[in-house]
């Protein structure tokens, strides 16, 4: 049992290697003669900012009694109409041209990399639940009795495995999503959950042989048929014992999303590179970004270790 005095003695030490790396940053900022600018990211987080309402085309201002404002075109067509806006700047019957201001919205709106984060959580969610699926199915597959499910199982593990997920993500949206006419966002879920898929069953067939036969065949001899015995019996016991590396392939997957940003999908990744040739802030944004790829997934290890302590439990 480790001592109180010991334990507190590790706290310290660990804070102490800390300040050493994070003084290391910093004097390395220092060195490179690099000014830091944090205020300058704030916007592109949350953005406090009045927004522009601009016009669309040219024409003439009408703003009717309840306050709402129109622009009747000059050229025919219909007419822009604004009715949510905090302080006007053009006038009833000012003439107007595409590209100024008639309104302005005041309040507080998302900025780039907090949309790309949402792009970001829901990308990989989503992928997540596809790849557990797809996982538990060729997990199944591989230590079916039948050869061709084994053979096909193991065929998508072997080649999904064994290429690049990034020429994945170029195949499934440049030739799967062209035959199938899928979107950059359905293509870019599509390539992360057959990605993901392949190493969940493998984890899946490792947990499932991990437990001993003699579970098997104990609940057979109970009367229950394949299907009871491994949904009752032996799935559970798998579950245990896959939760650690499946955590491990879950945060790689909020990780290897990133990749999608090469067929324009505006995740964290993307929006940050965004950010940056608009900011001139570089480092503000990467150790911003790397930050918020840190909490999602410490969020997820942190989920699963309850999970884990709680099935530990009830053993």
């Amino acid at each position: 049992m480790q001592s109180q005095s010991s334990r507190w003695l590790g706290h310290g030490l660990y804070l102490l290697i800390m300040a050493v790396l994070i003084s290391g940053v910093y004097v390395s900022g220092q060195r490179i003669n690099y000014t830091w600018h944090w205020e300058r990211l704030w916007p592109y987080i949350v953005n406090t900012a009045p927004q522009d309402i601009i016009a669309d085309t040219d024409g003439t201002v009408v703003v009717d009694q309840q306050g709402k404002l129109s622009i009747t075109p000059d050229y025919g067509g219909d007419p822009q109409v604004v009715t949510d806006y905090t302080t006007l700047v053009a006038f009833d019957g000012d003439l107007i041209f595409q590209g100024d201001t008639l309104a302005r919205l005041e309040g507080w709106r998302f900025g780039p990399i907090a949309e790309g984060l949402w792009v970001t959580i829901k990308i990989s969610f989503i992928s997540l639940i596809f790849s557990i699926i797809l996982g538990l199915i060729f997990g199944l597959m591989r230590i079916s009795h039948r050869q061709v499910l084994r053979n096909l199982a193991v065929t998508y593990v072997e080649v999904i495995r064994g290429t690049p997920l990034l020429v994945q993500i170029f195949i499934v949206y440049f030739f799967i999503g062209t035959v199938f006419d899928l979107d950059r966002f359905t293509a870019g879920v599509a390539a992360l959950s057959i990605f993901t898929g392949a190493y969940v069953a493998e984890i899946v067939r490792a947990g499932i042989q991990a437990v001993p036969t003699g579970q098997m065949e104990a609940a057979r001899s109970l009367g229950m048929n394949y299907v009871q015995a491994m949904c009752y019996v032996v799935m559970p016991q798998a579950i245990k014992r896959t939760l650690p590396p499946l955590a491990g392939q879950f945060i790689n997957l909020i990780k290897d999303s990133s990749l999608v940003s090469v067929i324009s999908i505006t995740d964290l990744t993307k929006a940050g590179r965004e950010v940056v040739s608009g900011s001139f802030a570089p480092f503000e944004v990467w150790f911003t970004v790397a930050a918020l790829y840190l909490v999602v997934t410490g969020a997820l290890s942190w989920a699963i270790q309850i999970l884990e302590k709680r099935l530990s439990a009830s053993d």
